[in-house]
């Protein structure tokens, strides 16, 4: 297997850099000076690599997008019914609690949505992704029986993303919410409509 390229890695390592230093100051306070110290480097190295801190920010976006994506299909994946697919797909889609740094700095990305083209792109394709998950299960516990939907599936499946999206900023804003509330709140929304999860 072919290793990266050393300018590859320098990029990752400022993506890195971008997302830990973001998760401690915040992205409306985050300057290039505070993502070069936290990579142990210049603000001219950054800049070798990067147009401008919006640049590094697209990129840590879609890499910390791209991690929760990914992760959160594979353990749906590992199960074999629509249920236990639905019940992993709604625990692995909120935040582990109120210190969970990389949902914190999603839904902070979602806020710069309308000031930057590739941002709002990024968001849309987060929620096609989740939307296509949730849609995807429904359809497949329709199918085999599983699930006696009450309602259209792609209103539903619109609902479960609407939710998890909901209880996971008060999650991670604050700690209003706890994770066993929203995962309570959830489930019982899945039973309402006709889609059972296991306890």
């Amino acid at each position: 297997m072919a290793r990266p390229s050393t300018q590859q890695q320098r990029r990752q390592d400022v993506v890195n850099a971008a997302l830990a230093a973001a998760s401690e100051h915040g992205l409306r306070e985050l300057s290039l000076t505070d993502v070069a110290n936290q990579a142990g480097v210049t603000r001219g190295a950054l800049l070798y690599y990067y147009q401008d801190l919006e640049a590094i920010l697209v990129e840590a976006h879609a890499a910390g997008m791209e991690r929760v994506v990914t992760e959160r299909e594979a353990l749906v994946q590992e199960k074999q019914s629509a249920t236990e697919k639905l019940t992993v797909a709604i625990h692995a889609g909120l935040p582990h609690g109120p210190d969970d740094a990389l949902m914190r700095l999603l839904y902070e990305f979602d806020m710069l949505a309308g000031k930057s083209q590739l941002h709002d792109e990024l968001v849309r394709k987060l929620y096609d992704a989740q939307l296509k998950l949730y849609r995807d299960i429904l359809g497949e516990g329709v199918a085999d029986g599983s699930f006696t939907l009450t309602g259209p599936l792609d209103t539903i499946a619109m609902n479960f993303v609407a939710l998890e999206d909901a209880y996971g900023l008060h999650i991670v804003a604050g700690g209003s919410v706890t994770v066993a509330e929203a995962l309570g709140a959830i489930e019982l929304f899945a039973e309402q409509v006709g889609a059972r999860v296991t306890r």
